[in-house]
């Protein structure tokens, strides 16, 4: 299994990135997806995830309203559209796939089954 995020850069406030996180070696469709972030010398943290028929998807408060979590599971990918970006944003972001119907909160890391390598997001301002 292997999840290739893409689509980190630099920007700054008030600018916004797409990113995008291709999956291969699993069935896309029979996996809920999440992103989080980690920012240096703190926990990884939640951000987003959508269900496997994208019928729900779920935020963390500190981005809700800014980010947008969509996926297409014709091209096993799933993405983060994220607007308005704060300094405090700054992290490397991690897409995850979490087996569907597995139970546990959409918000921990111990809910899923693969991760990503990270791609850095850096706003400036």
């Amino acid at each position: 299994v292997q999840l290739q995020a893409s689509g980190g850069g630099l920007v700054q406030a008030g600018g916004s990135l797409r990113l995008s996180c291709a999956a291969s070696g699993l069935t896309f469709s029979r996996y809920d997806m999440g992103w989080f972030r980690q920012a240096p010398g703190k926990e990884r943290q939640f951000v987003s995830a959508v269900t496997w028929n994208s019928r729900n998807t779920y935020y963390a408060d500190s981005v809700k309203g800014r980010f947008t979590i969509s996926r297409d599971n014709g091209k096993n990918t799933v993405y983060l559209q994220m607007n308005s970006l704060k300094t405090e944003d700054t992290a490397i972001y991690y897409c995850a796939a979490s087996t569907r119907y597995s139970g546990g909160n959409y918000d921990t890391t111990g809910k899923y089954d693969y991760w990503g390598q990270g791609t850095q997001v850096t706003v400036s301002s």
